[in-house]
């Protein structure tokens, strides 16, 4: 398949809904070729012998009502890979010893891909066992038929969700901890302040065995910023990212709680504003990096070419690995990244698809397996580089849920309408204060 399409005319047009639905069904296919046939596991990238990401597995979850409403799958094997992989997860080991997959009910952050069992020491980490619930509850509701396979989804995926002790993550406080070591206990960063941590709450106070304490959302939101940025008033949150995952099962159009109804906006509106200061950003680009511009944005936590300094035409520019980046406050590097922009397709359509079809041009990889390339910076020249300067070589789990959800929110609201007949979803809403709109 061609890295770029065969005409400027063809440039130019993209992307039209054909495009998008290519882009797609590219994008996911990352799901099913980067998935261990035997427990469904999912690589976090496609560096060679990488681990499985739960916060991936997740996400892979999620999409599969795409994979069948896009007939790419039918839905009689879609349930099967759905219960392989849940059956896998709910069978795997929990325990406080440091070896298991997980405790409480929670996930390690990376499991080895054959085994199932932690790997490098990592967290046990509240937010991306939060994706994976959320992908659980996905095809609980979405696998609605009276079968043998689709009954056992919707048990292994309650079973999944409703062990997780909520209350324990706590840590003896009203917010919860990022996470957890059998080595060192818990992790002393607190969910505070807006960022995607917000699905994590929605769905703590929404369980029916563990539930969350009524004031542990007030506790979260107690060190929200709101903040004039551009002329634009925001609740603000610098990486791109935290204003997209929760989005995408969560449909915040019209539905607003204590915070958002005193500042007559909603989670939605938020986003959408949080994606114009990106590209305003880019368009006023302070630091001068190489490619900024108009239709050339994308601050969000992604790889990056490596803790390095070079002098750029005169300047000593300071490089960084993968980290969260963010606008217009840092950190910035000149790393932009293409999959944070499709993510925001729900949300500023009038300022992506111009951006994506600026990309298309970039021979970034639109058209061809995973899609686009996660990230890329033009102030980091390499010479033997297709492009010039540095492209990440991988792909990541986590950046191609995002693109493939919020595009069929997009076209179709398949996820919010979805996740609008989800009980935990909707019972987290409320008790976290949320009404109004469809709830």
């Amino acid at each position: 398949m061609p890295d770029t399409l065969s005409t400027d005319a063809e440039l130019d047009r993209l992307p039209t809904d054909q495009d998008l639905a290519r882009l797609q069904f590219s994008t996911l296919l990352y799901y099913l070729h980067e998935t261990n046939p035997d427990n469904g596991l999912v690589r976090d990238k496609t560096e060679p012998n990488a681990p499985a990401s739960i916060a991936a597995i997740g996400m892979a979850l999620a999409t599969i009502p795409v994979i069948v409403e896009r007939g790419i799958l039918i839905r009689e094997f879609a349930a099967k890979i759905a219960r392989k992989r849940l059956r896998y997860l709910t069978d795997c080991p929990q325990g406080p010893e440091p070896n298991t997959s997980g405790y409480k009910g929670f996930f390690y952050h990376f499991l080895d891909i054959e085994t199932g069992r932690r790997v490098w020491q990592c967290e046990l980490s509240t937010i991306d066992s939060a994706f994976l619930f959320a992908g659980a509850l996905t095809v609980a509701t979405y696998f609605d038929r009276d079968t043998p396979d689709e009954a056992e989804i919707r048990h292994l995926a309650t079973t999944l969700y409703e062990r997780a002790d909520w209350n324990w993550a706590c840590n003896g406080g009203l917010s919860l901890t990022h996470g957890w070591r059998p080595e060192s206990g818990f992790i002393p960063h607190r969910w505070r302040g807006y960022d995607e941590g917000l699905l994590l709450y929605i769905l703590g106070l929404g369980s029916p065995t563990h539930p969350l304490h009524p004031q542990s959302y007030a506790a979260y939101t107690a060190t929200y910023e709101w903040k004039k940025i551009y002329g634009r008033e925001l609740l603000y949150s610098g990486p791109l990212f935290t204003h997209q995952l929760s989005h995408m099962w969560v449909d915040f159009r019209g539905i607003r709680d204590a915070f958002m109804r005193h500042h007559d906006s909603d989670y939605f509106e938020n986003s959408r504003q949080a994606t114009f200061v990106q590209q305003e950003y880019a368009i006023r680009n302070p630091m001068e990096f190489a490619g900024y511009g108009q239709h050339c944005w994308g601050f969000t936590a992604c790889d990056g070419p490596g803790w390095i300094t070079r002098s750029v035409n005169g300047l000593e520019r300071q490089f960084f690995d993968y980290i969260a980046r963010g606008a217009p406050f840092g950190p910035d590097d000149g790393t932009v990244a293409p999959w944070v922009v499709i993510a925001s397709l729900p949300f500023a359509p009038e300022i992506v698809i111009p951006t994506a079809r600026n990309f298309a041009r970039m021979n970034l990889g639109m058209t061809r397996l995973y899609g686009f390339k996660p990230s890329f910076n033009p102030s980091f020249t390499i010479e033997d580089s297709p492009t010039g300067w540095w492209v990440s070589p991988y792909h990541f789990g986590i950046d191609q849920g995002p693109v493939v959800l919020m595009i069929e929110n997009y076209r179709t609201g398949l996820l919010w309408n979805l996740m609008r007949r989800c009980s935990p979803v909707v019972e987290g809403l409320r008790r976290a204060g949320f009404a109004g709109g469809w709830l």
